[in-house]
């Protein structure tokens, strides 16, 4: 060890170096409510499940959402369709109750993948916070998009998927 090492000056320097190189960098904090940063076309945000052409959930209970989920966060209960809510749901078979706890969801998408009838898909949005833990558990009545306020995933799609769609001879979701 030299004599320059044993009095660290070399390490000393040198960090101060890296200390005023960044001090003359941009900065880069966002001030959020008067700012917000621009998110990725393909953020996983908050769940909405979508509604058909005709105003109808497109959910079947099927539960396939909830066994793809790895954090466990989905529960549903399927109920048959009375014969006066054909204008609510398009199969025989919906979610009664459809619930997804926020606090144990991880973003993943993967009950977005698994979803036959394109039911339920992760938006743009974030989660608003909350105080108490029960408010972080959406009922339906948090997920349903409104009809007057229908979400566009288009933009979460590639466009592959997109002309997929658009061949109504392999449309599987009539």
């Amino acid at each position: 060890m030299t004599l320059m090492e044993r009095f660290y000056l070399p390490a000393v320097l040198k960090g101060m170096s890296i200390t005023l190189s960044h001090f003359f960098k941009r900065e880069v904090t966002i001030q959020y409510p008067e700012v917000k940063r621009p998110f990725s076309d393909i953020y996983r945000g908050m769940h909405v499940l979508k509604l058909d052409d005709e105003g109808r959930e497109r959910c079947t209970a099927c539960g396939l959402c909830a066994l793809s989920c790895p954090a466990e966060a989905i529960t549903m209960i399927a109920a048959e369709r009375k014969e006066d809510e054909k204008d609510l749901y398009r199969e025989e078979k919906y979610a009664s109750k459809y619930e997804i706890n926020m606090l144990r969801c991880i973003f993943c998408g993967d009950c977005e993948s698994a979803c036959p009838k394109e039911a339920i898909f992760l938006t743009n949005r974030i989660v608003p916070s909350q105080y108490k833990r029960t408010d972080f558990i959406y009922g339906k009545d948090m997920l349903v998009e409104k009809k007057n306020a229908r979400v566009d995933v288009s933009k979460r799609q590639t466009p592959e998927v997109l002309t997929f769609k658009q061949d109504k001879s392999k449309s599987h979701n009539k």
